[in-house]
């Protein structure tokens, strides 16, 4: 299944929603109470998904064109979010940083969540060096804590895209990397959550970007130096990763600041990341000063 927080355009009220193609069916049409949110439906467990399955397959709610609604973040209230640095080789070595024997990890500031279709916005006295980031997001769908590799896909709920967008005048002048990437709307995530029955190789997915038409990365995640187990692995040996932590799992190579020319996101700029099996996960970009 795939779920999306959507609101009607003249509404800033986001509600659940299951996409299916160009349709959405409101969560609250299906089930009563209902979650309202996907950490709600997340925390609920299996035994919520199945009843909302068994709901929506009776095909009796009304659906909506999703045309007529606008997106919000697809996780709006995470217990965290962690972010995976230095994930593929060719991205390390453009930035001329050294992949290191443990992944390089870090937290992003909830105010970053941002929507597909939105607009972020950030004063150019800040930063003139903006840059895109095209991540596959994964989110936990129950505690994990001490898992194997081979047991960590089994704690995933789904999976996301994420635009990881990083001021990187600040990342190369401070020492840790969660406020260049922190600012209000630098981690726009979406368009919508899949189920992780529907991505059986997270491994295997193909992955872009695409600033102002240009296709600027084009990778697969089977590039990733420490798969998405790896990762769930190495995280949860410390500390417990709880229900609808959602993890940033890295970028390829193609990154702006390492172009010839450089390439930054600037005042009118339109970025589009993607997954494949996923969507497509599109910002609009605003500077001021």
């Amino acid at each position: 299944m795939r779920f999306a927080h959507l609101s009607a355009r003249d509404s800033e009220a986001l509600q659940l929603a299951v996409i299916d193609g160009t349709e959405a069916t409101l969560v609250s049409d299906l089930l009563s109470p209902a979650p309202s949110t996907l950490q709600q439906l997340i925390e609920g467990g299996d035994e919520l998904l199945e009843q909302l399955r068994a709901a929506y397959s009776a095909g009796d709610a009304p659906r909506h064109p999703v045309a007529d609604l606008r997106f919000g973040p697809a996780v709006v209230s995470p217990p965290l979010i962690l972010a995976v640095g230095l994930n593929y080789a060719a991205h390390s070595s453009e930035l001329g940083l050294k992949t290191d024997t443990a992944p390089t990890v870090f937290t992003l500031w909830p105010n970053s969540l941002a929507a597909h279709g939105g607009t972020t916005s950030w004063p150019r006295a800040l930063s003139e060096s903006v840059d895109y980031e095209a991540e596959l997001g994964v989110i936990i769908g129950r505690p994990a804590k001490d898992v194997t590799a081979d047991e960590a896909l089994n704690t995933v709920w789904g999976y996301t895209v994420v635009n990881d967008i990083t001021a990187r005048d600040i990342q190369f002048a401070e020492a840790q990397w969660s406020r260049c990437k922190s600012f209000d709307g630098f981690t726009p995530t979406g368009p919508v959550v899949v189920t992780a029955d529907e991505i059986p190789d997270p491994q295997d997915l193909h992955i872009w970007a695409v600033v102002d038409g240009q296709t600027v990365q084009d990778a697969s995640t089977g590039q990733m130096v420490r798969s998405v187990a790896t990762l769930i692995a190495h995280l949860s040996s410390s500390a417990t990763l709880q229900p609808g932590t959602l993890i940033s799992t890295g970028s390829p190579g193609g990154a702006g600041y390492s172009r010839d020319p450089q390439i930054f996101l600037r005042d009118g700029s339109t970025v589009t990341v993607a997954v494949d099996g996923i969507g497509e996960l599109t910002t609009h970009c605003r500077t001021s000063g």
